[in-house]
């Protein structure tokens, strides 16, 4: 991938040595820690219950602080001899203009995420976090949160590695962002308090995350169009992070047996399509997973 292509965005914000940060999660292994699938599975009992996940998370690991505090260091720009920041800077800043580009074609405006790089731990005004809950997208104070670390370990544990398929998980955080300002967040908020089913093969959650990884294809094709950036093997080292994240393989892979009705993010082969959907067009009118009848 020519990343270095891509326009640097100024809305990276590094706390990597922000020392306040507190909160809750798990290690993905590690004999003190609970597996990815249990994650998942509290995750999604969370949103079902109308408790914050995140604070289960930090309840169980007892890693959440009673009053977490807020760090009174500044929260800065990354500097400019990190190549993987400048990396990150370089994709949310085509994420930038990509759907600048889409939401101006629907007479919308744009408002663009800062994506905060944290180490280990991190508020945020959807609860505290670890390293360990992967990267996530926080609809409340509409900010993306990355701990690097987590790329090495989609490398060396999931198998998914390249530079693509890093900025694949990226597209597909900022994915939740669109969303949020497209009015679909409040409404799946809104469908939970009602009761609607929200995880299981084919819940709501299931079909928002899907509606992400539709969006990430959006801005890959468009990113292509703009930038002819991607290199050969690109889009299979993103289809295989895709892949490899899936409901199904990582419940199989922690649990030795599938639950559908468990699932919060779709299974490998619903990812991989739902991105390929988006790539194939890059029209955001192609990523309706709500009104899917087969996923």
């Amino acid at each position: 991938m020519l990343w270095k292509k891509g326009r640097r965005s100024d809305n990276v914000v590094d706390a990597r040595d922000d020392s306040g940060g507190g909160g809750g999660g798990m290690r993905f292994g590690g004999g003190k820690g609970l597996s990815l699938t249990a994650i998942v599975l509290i995750v999604g009992i969370g949103w079902l219950t109308g408790q914050d996940p995140m604070q289960i998370l930090g309840q169980l690991s007892g890693q959440m602080e009673q009053a977490p505090s807020v760090s009174t260091q500044p929260r800065q720009a990354p500097p400019a001899n990190d190549q993987q920041a400048d990396f990150v800077r370089a994709v949310l800043g085509d994420t930038e203009d990509t759907w600048g580009q889409v939401f101006q074609e629907n007479g919308l405006a744009y408002k663009n995420p800062k994506l905060i790089l944290f180490r280990a731990r991190v508020n945020s005004a959807c609860g505290g976090a670890t390293s360990a809950s992967g990267p996530f997208y926080c609809p409340a104070d509409q900010q993306v949160y990355l701990d690097l670390d987590f790329f090495r370990e989609m490398s060396q544990r999931f198998q998914a590695s390249g530079e693509f398929a890093q900025a694949y998980v990226i597209a597909h955080e900022v994915g939740h962002h669109v969303q949020t300002l497209l009015g679909i967040s409040s409404k799946i908020q809104a469908a939970r308090q009602q009761g609607r089913q929200m995880e299981g093969d084919g819940g709501l959650l299931v079909r928002q995350e899907l509606q992400a990884d539709c969006f990430a294809g959006v801005w890959a094709n468009r990113a292509q169009k703009r930038l002819n950036w991607l290199e050969p093997g690109d889009i299979e080292a993103a289809l295989n992070a895709a892949n490899a994240i899936g409901d199904d393989r990582l419940q199989q892979q922690g649990q030795g047996r599938v639950v559908p009705d468990s699932f919060t993010h779709g299974t490998s082969a619903q990812r991989v399509r739902w991105f390929k959907t988006g790539f194939a067009q890059g029209q955001i009118t192609q990523c309706d997973t709500f009104a899917a009848k087969s996923l």
